[in-house]
């Protein structure tokens, strides 16, 4: 396909095609916009498409490109307040943006506005912020993801202002709302610009506190294609699918930090379905009872997801019968630091026997009695693993002997037993630069694309970065590193704000990054299952 297209002379539709790959690879899009002018006209849309969370790099003032399409009245209006709006721009950029999120929105116009030293007036900031909506409403912006998850600014005029220009959303495939903070009749507003004027969601994340309302059932149920859906903090999540159209079409059901004991599972699960996977994570009441009525399913519980955290309720017994029932479908798993060291470890042996698909490990929190049998754990799992996340225990003072053997216990034996490639490694541990030799000398085959580093420092540690730079600047073994150090007076040092070694780094092929922009959270992993 590509020879033909080379020889029929589509140089334009295959750098296109070319482009797109770097889609989420920002630094690497604003290069290419730098080469000529067509692959700047490739390359800008994409810049744009999500431009408050990328805020466009080298650019503090990118909101006035938006401006610059705004009425001569409005354009006095903001004049009053000083600010000046270039009179031209290359492109129609408010065309181009995909991704709406009003948190994002409002945080890049308080930070607009602090660069042009200007006073925060609230009548300001929501003179810009309804400004940008008509902007992109006027220039038929096609939305794919609407995200809004909190109250900042004037959310009724906004609504109303949808409600008014209904195309502006009638695209919407993936929907995020956060309800903590709406007054009920915002919250009404909000969902009806969704019942009555979107059917094309096909991923739906909400986030709420309060009891479950009719209209989410009805943004539910006017949908032809809904495919995945998320619920956080809800009470009784899926009483909203039983009454709704969906789950003949859904594929994945997230729980995050649901009360599963209100869950009558057997009223969606057994029903006609075409589900693919569940993800129960860090969910409250994972009992006897709720596990039961998993058990007693006809139907498989294809479980693709379990992180615990210990419960009172948190029994092994019940959960080895959960993993008997769904732990061939287990992909990623995750152990939180509080649950104690002989539970963890009976639950180590227990995802050794049941679980041989995992390509996603996180382990936090080791002590002597469980350290060798977690190793263990991963390499059972390392056929199939890659991602791997290790924090030994939170930083305490008292306990740095501990951390001392349990740091290296890992160091020494981890190397030799991971997978040839890993796509991401995290290992927050307390660093000594003869045990890390140790690590990379024994893993010096295994490439690693995303190398994290988290280095508890105490009185006694050591500078480690020497010793990481001579094993893996030249060996070509990672793609991406992040480190930091602490805590040092209370703060964390990244090795991203030390200029001269993320050039030294980059001129070896290695990107550095911010730590906690590399490092996975549940967020992530959720974002990457329903995006």
């Amino acid at each position: 396909m590509v020879y033909s297209k080379i020889f029929s002379g589509d140089l334009p539709e295959l750098t296109s095609e070319i482009i797109q790959y770097f889609q989420n690879d920002f630094s690497t899009l604003h290069s290419c916009a730098l080469v000529n002018r067509l692959w700047c006209r490739l390359s800008i849309p994409l810049l744009w498409e999500n431009p408050f969370l990328k805020k466009i790099v080298g650019n503090k003032h990118f909101i006035s490109f938006y401006l610059n399409k705004l009425n001569e009245d409005d354009k006095l209006k903001l004049k009053e307040y000083g600010i000046i709006i270039p009179s031209s721009t290359l492109f129609n950029y408010s065309s181009f943006i995909k991704c709406l999120n009003n948190q994002y929105i409002s945080s890049s116009i308080f930070h607009y506005v602090d660069i042009l030293n200007f006073y925060k007036d609230k009548k300001l900031l929501k003179l810009i912020y309804l400004s940008l909506i008509k902007i992109f409403i006027e220039n038929e912006a096609n939305l794919h993801t609407f995200e809004f998850t909190s109250e900042y600014t004037d959310n009724e005029t906004l609504f109303q202002l949808i409600l008014k220009n209904p195309k502006f959303i009638c695209n919407v495939k993936n929907l995020k709302i956060h309800f903590g903070g709406l007054n009920n009749n915002t919250l009404l507003l909000l969902l009806k610009c969704f019942y009555l004027n979107c059917s094309s969601i096909s991923s739906l994340d909400f986030n709420f506190y309060r009891k479950e309302h009719d209209d989410i059932s009805k943004v539910i149920d006017s949908q032809k294609n809904l495919q995945k859906i998320s619920f956080s903090y809800s009470d009784n999540p899926l009483k909203i699918l039983t009454i709704s159209n969906c789950l003949n079409t859904l594929k994945i059901i997230i729980f995050y930090k649901v009360h599963l004991n209100n869950i009558n599972f057997n009223e969606v699960f057994e029903q006609p379905n075409v589900l693919e996977s569940i993800h129960i994570l860090y969910c409250y009441n994972l009992n006897s009872t709720i596990i039961q009525q998993i058990i007693n399913l006809t139907k498989p519980f294809k479980l693709k997801s379990l992180f615990v955290e210990q419960r009172p309720l948190l029994q092994i017994e019940s959960l080895e019968l959960l993993l008997q029932k769904s732990g061939n479908y287990l992909e990623n798993i995750g152990f939180e630091s509080p649950i104690d060291y002989e539970l963890k470890l009976q639950l180590f042996k227990l995802v050794k026997i049941y679980c041989v698909n995992v390509k996603f490990l996180q382990i936090f929190g080791f002590d002597v009695r469980n350290i060798f049998s977690g190793i263990d754990l991963i390499k059972n799992v390392q056929q199939n693993l890659n991602y791997l996340s290790i924090k030994c225990s939170e930083y305490i003072y008292e306990q740095q002997d501990l951390d001392d053997k349990i740091s290296s216990i890992i160091l020494q034996n981890l190397g030799q037993i991971l997978p040839y490639r890993l796509e991401y490694l995290s290992l927050f541990l307390k660093f000594n630069i003869n045990d890390l030799k140790i690590f990379f000398k024994n893993s010096q085959n295994i490439f690693i694309k995303k190398l994290l580093i988290g280095n508890k420092v105490y009185p006694d540690s050591e500078n480690i970065l020497p010793c990481i730079k001579k094993y893996i600047m030249k060996g070509k073994r990672v793609s991406y590193l992040a480190m930091e150090n602490g805590p040092i007076e209370h703060e964390w040092e990244d090795l991203f704000k030390l200029k001269d070694e993320v050039e030294e780094f980059k001129s070896y092929g290695i990107q550095v990054m911010f730590h906690d922009n590399l490092y996975i959270r549940f967020h992530n992993l959720k974002n990457e299952l329903l995006y």
